[in-house]
């Protein structure tokens, strides 16, 4: 009879490990997409950990639903706009898996911590660390990610700008107007963040809505430094009538000489970055090799 609940346990155990893998191969097929402004659907990289909670996302959202988690939504929403993930991602579904996280992974932490105290007892006086450790980091995880996310979009909307200025620049002193110039930017050229970000302006002007608010909506939308002053200068153009080709002629060259600081900024900055490495492998490895040989000699002379 004690076998055979043995084997039952075996097997219930093995169904559970074989439907879990299931699942997470599973999720781990499934492609995310955002739809763009004018009705293309363009690929969005969600994380597998978000992938695996986000069918448990509805239990816990109507708690975060409420009115007390107002700001944290907005606050959430603007993010997730500015990193691409609009429609993707809701700001009641990130606070609902950042809540999941933990209590799910940091549950899967705990017993893996556990099974490795048995290995190894001799870490057991560290596992309360161990253990805060890791629930700390599954909570801070989807903040970390979309972080992360967002830092890419900005970088890779600052690195088109200057050269979508230009394009925009020779089409204007060409004698294209604005919109017709900024139409054929967006069709022919490869589709990247800062095209998504404009094609949103298109339709929104399309729609009925004035220039300078939809560029007014794209420097609130994107939350970029960079993006923000040009799109200020091109409101304050429209507003006062001065000649736009002029105006993104000047900021082109405002980019171009901020990316030159910036980058000079970071070179700046290598030789103290690579000061941590280099002291932590370069200078061990050095003391290593001169004072090896004679560590062994003088441990052979003692024992």
């Amino acid at each position: 009879m004690t076998s055979l609940l043995q084997f039952a346990a075996i097997l219930g155990w093995a169904g559970c490990a074989a439907g879990l893998v299931w699942y997470t191969l599973n999720a781990a097929r499934q492609i995310t997409y955002a739809t763009l402004a004018d009705g293309r659907r363009q690929r969005r990289v969600i994380p597998l950990v978000f992938r695996l909670l986000l069918p448990l996302s509805p239990n816990v959202e109507p708690f975060f639903a409420k009115p007390a988690f107002a700001a944290a939504r907005a606050t959430l929403g603007a993010k997730l706009t500015a990193a691409g993930y609009e429609g993707v991602i809701t700001p009641t579904e990130f606070l609902s898996i950042k809540l999941l996280v933990p209590v799910v992974f940091g549950s899967a932490w705990f017993v893996l911590l556990r099974l490795v105290i048995r290995i190894f007892p001799e870490i057991a006086s560290n596992a309360p660390q161990l253990a805060l450790g890791g629930v700390l980091l599954f909570y801070l995880y989807p903040l970390l990610w979309l972080k992360s996310v967002l830092a890419a979009r900005h970088r890779a909307i600052q690195r088109a700008l200057p050269f979508v200025l230009d394009l925009l620049t020779l089409a204007v002193e060409a004698g294209l107007d604005f919109m017709t110039a900024l139409q054929r930017n967006c069709e022919r050229r490869a589709l990247d963040p800062l095209n998504e970000e404009l094609i949103y302006v298109i339709r929104e002007i399309q729609l009925g809505a004035p220039r300078r608010v939809a560029l007014r909506n794209l420097s609130t939308r994107v939350g970029l430094n960079d993006l923000r002053s040009v799109t200020y200068a091109l409101i304050q153009a429209d507003e006062l009538g001065v000649s736009i080709g002029a105006i993104l002629r000047i900021q082109s060259d405002q980019m171009r000489q901020r990316r030159f600081e910036r980058a000079e900024r970071l070179a700046n900055e290598a030789p103290v970055k690579m000061l941590g490495p280099l002291m932590l492998f370069i200078f061990p490895a050095v003391f290593i090799i001169l004072l090896g040989p004679t560590l062994t000699q003088v441990r052979g002379q003692l024992f």
